[in-house]
């Protein structure tokens, strides 16, 4: 843990630890620093589940809500899928300072699979016509380094609009880059290099996207 972090970020690390013991090895606890969304993870507990260290990045989800910036109120039990297909039952909290800004994220992520299996064995014995299922959910990129974390966004994000790179349009590629700005993409340093050269424009033409989106926004 760097020790330049914020003191109520600090005082929360022995939480994280707390908190993962308390409900066992499937409850991932990460301890989040949003000033530095490249290297956020201050503290973490059980990174198995997510294959995370002290000094990784923030995840998909965390830099599209860092983006958005709406923290009137905690994202408590969404869903989300691994890549690997693991289903976690997962929170985000925001931590504040004393002027009541937001200076990091306290998330768990528990990994419900096990018991999704059975939840669905279960039904399937009581004969439920409408089996239970764990909700709506959506694969989350995490990763080891930052990098990782922006090869999985825009690797997903062009897979969802179904053509290769070299067939689209100007529409299409600005749609693309208002997709990732949306997830918070550009907010990782090198971003706008990577997507260009993904996109086989300049990083100018990127600048020009965002501004044009920007206005329309």
């Amino acid at each position: 843990m760097k020790n330049n972090i914020h003191p109520i970020l600090k005082a929360l690390v022995p939480i994280v630890e707390g908190l993962a013991q308390t409900f066992g090895k499937n409850c991932e606890v990460v301890l989040h620093d949003i000033s530095n969304p490249q290297n956020s993870i201050v503290a973490i507990a059980n990174g198995h589940v997510s294959g995370r260290t002290i000094g990784g990045p923030m995840s998909e989800y965390g830099l599209a809500t860092l983006k958005k910036a709406q923290f009137d109120k905690h994202k408590i039990n969404y869903m989300k899928k691994t890549s690997d297909g693991r289903v976690l039952k997962s929170s985000l909290m925001y931590i504040k300072d004393e002027k009541g800004e937001v200076i990091g994220f306290l998330c768990t992520n528990f990994d419900i699979s096990e018991i999704t299996v059975v939840k669905n064995i279960l039904n399937d014995m009581i004969d439920i016509d409408t089996p239970g299922s764990p909700g709506e959910s959506q694969e989350e990129s995490f990763g080891s380094t930052i990098n990782e974390v922006l090869s999985n966004i825009v690797n997903k994000t062009l897979e969802s609009f179904g053509k290769p790179v070299a067939f689209m349009s100007k529409e299409d590629k600005v749609n693309i880059v208002e997709t990732l700005e949306d997830k918070g993409v550009f907010l990782i340093k090198g971003a706008v290099d990577y997507v260009a050269k993904v996109l086989c424009v300049s990083r100018y033409t990127i600048y020009n996207y965002l501004d044009e989106i920007r206005v329309n926004e």
